[in-house]
């Protein structure tokens, strides 16, 4: 049985999806309510190492939060993007599957077969 958390937000449907398509392959899983329990900056770097993304790129650059923060300024460096990430849960990109030391965004859902 392969063991993964899902960085997970339920009110999200395709981490809902993510997260039922892991229970059909009979995964053994860590759900990680990250609104509810924020992930420290070291679990963030982590995530973009793993997911081979630059903090931008894990942010949904579509939420009110980040034009209201004005995170798509250029001049913002990688820390400062990581910081606005932990301050603001709420921007990153979700659902999030870690399994196999490798991670993938659910988006679609069929991405994390590939790292189980």
């Amino acid at each position: 049985m392969t063991h993964v958390s899902i960085i997970h937000n339920p009110r999200c449907s395709k981490s809902r999806q993510t997260l039922a398509l892991l229970e059909e392959q009979g995964c053994e899983i860590q759900v990680v309510e990250y609104l509810k329990f924020p992930l420290k900056k070291s679990e963030i770097e982590s995530l973009l190492i793993k997911l081979g993304l630059t903090a931008r790129e894990l942010m949904r650059t579509k939420e009110t939060e980040y034009k209201e923060q004005n995170l798509s300024a250029p001049t913002l460096s990688e820390e400062q993007l990581i910081q606005a990430i932990v301050d603001t849960p709420k921007l990153l990109e979700r659902p999030i599957v870690l399994a196999n030391d490798k991670a993938a965004i659910g988006r679609p859902p069929e991405n994390v077969l590939a790292i189980l």
